[in-house]
């Protein structure tokens, strides 16, 4: 035992050095720590803060799907087509052309692992036969689990000002997603899978650098940051880690990391006192699900364009490098092509995010 509680105790530590180096978030921060069975909260800090649930809004998308087919609406087989505005969504994206289908089942792994924005909304229209439709059935499932302070408005979780949740909210939809379609538990780690002609990859880091790491969804826009709705599980047990507002992919990891080692240390001994669940947990927040003037001040940051670079004309950049010898020149370098003439300007190329 001495040996095993050293091991944990060098992991634990490991896991706060690298939160710590990764930084804090830089404007949320809220994150909630609990037990999936008996629901008790191991640890909680700012759980009923709103914030924006960026792709974790797939966790709904996916819960709709189970019900769906529990209910006999449908089968993993069931087409899934990509229709025209599917396939204008934004990146992540699957990527099939318009008119392609997929089973329901391709379909669920694209949601969960590729966070495909083009098969939420395919998703929806196949299941609410058009997507405000869908998304009326999100917010009232949301209400049936108890989810307070959650307001959906598109079923993928891109960037909507009025699209609101919390972590105990995250919370709660992850403990159902868990416990209402066991069967279906190892959706959520899955690191690889092909559809059609396409490999994709988890981007859940969780679950290939923590030890019992299982699930569950990743989520980032530019005004949510880094979110993660994580599980573990050791012996049997297995808790539940919610972020929210993260700086970074590692940040985010290297947190749920730390809060999930420590809450299967401490959960012992916590849980044999009288302490609150997730459902019950002490709130000081009243009211439904308003974006905070702190989410509109970001929500606004991100949808504002960059400013325009300096404009700098040829004779001024001449003489500035001239007048400092060895200084950069501010004109973008072009190569001219030999067949044409014409000038060409390296562009490079922008990568996305990881979700």
């Amino acid at each position: 035992m001495g040996a095993l509680a050293k091991d944990v105790g060098i992991a634990l530590t490991a896991a706060l050095a690298a939160w710590a180096f990764c930084g804090q978030p830089a404007v949320a921060g809220s994150a909630l720590v609990f037990d999936y069975q008996d629901g008790h909260v191991l640890y909680a800090e700012d759980i009923d803060a709103p914030w924006y649930p960026a792709s974790l809004t797939k966790m709904m998308t996916a819960y709709l799907v189970l019900t769906a087919i529990r209910d006999k609406r449908a089968t993993k087989e069931s087409k899934v087509f990509i229709s025209p505005a599917a396939f204008k969504q934004p990146p992540t994206r699957l990527g099939f052309k318009v008119g392609k289908d997929i089973t329901m089942d391709q379909a669920l792994r694209a949601l969960i692992m590729r966070s495909a924005n083009d098969v939420a909304v395919a998703i929806a229209e196949t299941l609410g036969g058009d997507e405000a439709s869908f998304v009326k059935q999100m917010n009232q499932t949301a209400s049936q689990l108890g989810m307070s302070h959650t307001h959906f408005i598109n079923p993928h979780g891109l960037p909507a000002e009025q699209q609101v949740t919390t972590a105990r909210d995250m919370g709660l939809l992850s403990q159902a997603l868990l416990r209402d379609f066991p069967e279906e538990t190892a959706l959520y780690a899955l690191t690889q899978t092909t559809i059609g002609k396409a490999v994709i990859g988890t981007h859940n880091a969780l679950l290939t650098s923590f030890p019992g790491g299982d699930g569950i969804k990743t989520g980032y826009t530019c005004a949510s940051g880094y979110n993660l709705a994580a599980s573990a599980t050791r012996d049997g047990r297995k808790l539940i880690a919610i972020i929210l507002g993260e700086s970074s992919s590692n940040a985010r990891t290297a947190r749920a990391a730390a809060m999930l080692e420590n809450g299967f240390r401490t959960r012992a001994w916590k849980t044999s006192f009288p302490i609150a669940r997730i459902d019950n947990y002490p709130s000081e927040v009243v009211g439904g699900f308003d974006p905070s003037p702190q989410m509109l001040a970001k929500f606004n940051d991100c949808k504002a364009p960059p400013p325009p670079p300096p404009q700098v004309t040829a004779s001024a950049a001449t003489s500035g490098a001239a007048a400092t010898p060895g200084a950069p020149s501010a004109v973008k370098k072009v190569s001219a092509t030999k067949s044409s003439g014409k000038k060409s300007v390296k562009k490079r190329k922008k990568r996305a995010p990881i979700d």
